[in-house]
């Protein structure tokens, strides 16, 4: 009998692979054991212990009842900082204990879900090790393989204090913004904006540290699974909101600032083939609807807002709302209108039809 082939990866320490404690990491090499006949007995025992573990992670804890945890997202895209092991400062990381709870609410009610909401939730310690693990299988390859694009995402979040912060503020900021979003567990789990920015922030990491090849690589995975192009180099602030995300382009030289929210198929680009800082700088605050194409390095003025399929060539003040082809202020040049709230928080795309156009239909 002809031996089964496998593929050959690098080892992982026990320090950087998934859980020990759990079954994450066995759930990823289950496959590769099952085509074993000497390990497929062990398999089917681990499956037996995980069916048990399974159940023992759904069960109700003293602590929770049958309504979710409730909190609410800061507006201003701030949330609790995180420590070294993952949790919030203080020891108590609110939208991770949220995450679990909805997570185990969820298997409860669907139990089709239970094992893929253990493996991507339960099994974890902590919201970092949950995204990472999820990323790495979300973007894997038949070369690129989960266990080592996790290690990859597991060790970047460890590292970085800042970005562990960011990721709640953004996770946070998707939940606050987007009444689509029933859950946290719901936004980590299907959300694809918020899950191709936090694998940006990975590649940004590894393009700031002179890793370029294994960041555009990262890129590339990124853009062929969820349709989200964001070169590595460019620059991401936080509480940020990619809604929907499809078609989204963000240029190398582009900067986009805290508190933004920018809906699918708008291209932050460049004009020409010359290099340099060419691409638009998106600041604080900041609405961009869809289909927008904002092109050059122009700047987006603090708490503007940019209306659906406008095309920007030139800088847009703050606090004022640019919309056409070419894009015009409303209200004029001289004195345009100015906005009192801030466009990415109330989401409001269409306030500004009345005093721009007389349009009916």
């Amino acid at each position: 009998m002809a031996a089964a082939s496998a593929t050959v990866t690098p080892p992982i320490s026990r320090k950087d692979s998934p859980d020990s404690s759990t079954t994450g990491s066995r759930i990823v090499t289950r496959r590769a054991a099952l085509a074993s006949p000497i390990a497929g007995s062990s398999v089917k025992r681990e499956m037996g212990e995980q069916h048990q573990e399974l159940h023992s992670s759904l069960a109700p804890s003293h602590s929770s009842s049958s309504h979710p945890r409730k909190i609410s997202p800061p507006s201003n895209g701030a949330t609790m900082i995180a420590t070294s092991n993952g949790g919030a400062a203080g020891g108590v990381d609110e939208i991770w204990l949220t995450m679990r709870e909805e997570a185990r609410r969820d298997a409860e009610a669907e139990p089709a879900l239970a094992s893929y909401l253990y493996s991507t939730i339960l099994a974890h310690r902590s919201l970092e090790r949950a995204l990472a693990f999820h990323l790495g299988n979300k973007l894997s390859s038949s070369t690129l393989l989960s266990t080592q694009l996790f290690t990859m995402f597991v060790d970047t979040f460890m590292e970085d204090a800042e970005m562990r912060e960011t990721i709640r503020a953004d996770i946070a900021a998707v939940r606050e913004r987007d009444p689509a979003c029933v859950s946290f567990s719901h936004c980590m789990l299907n959300f694809k904006g918020f899950l191709a920015c936090q694998a940006h922030r990975v590649s940004h990491r590894l393009w700031n540290q002179g890793r370029q090849s294994l960041a555009l690589a990262l890129q590339s995975r990124v853009s062929e699974v969820f349709h989200v192009d964001i070169h590595p180099a460019a620059k991401i602030g936080r509480g940020v909101l990619f809604d929907h995300a499809t078609g989204l382009v963000v240029g190398e030289t582009a900067t986009i600032g805290n508190n933004v929210s920018i809906l699918h198929n708008v291209t932050l680009g460049g004009t020409g083939a010359m290099g340099g800082d060419r691409h638009p700088k998106i600041c604080d605050g900041v609405l961009i609807g869809a289909g927008a194409i904002i092109l050059g390095p122009v700047r987006i003025g603090e708490g503007a807002k940019i209306g659906a399929g406008s095309v920007v060539l030139i800088e847009v003040p703050p606090h004022t709302t640019a919309v056409g082809n070419p894009a015009r202020l409303v209200g004029g040049k001289l004195k345009p209108t100015k906005l009192k709230d801030i466009p990415s928080e109330t989401m409001d795309h269409t306030s500004f039809i009345s005093s721009w156009s007389d349009y009916v239909i």
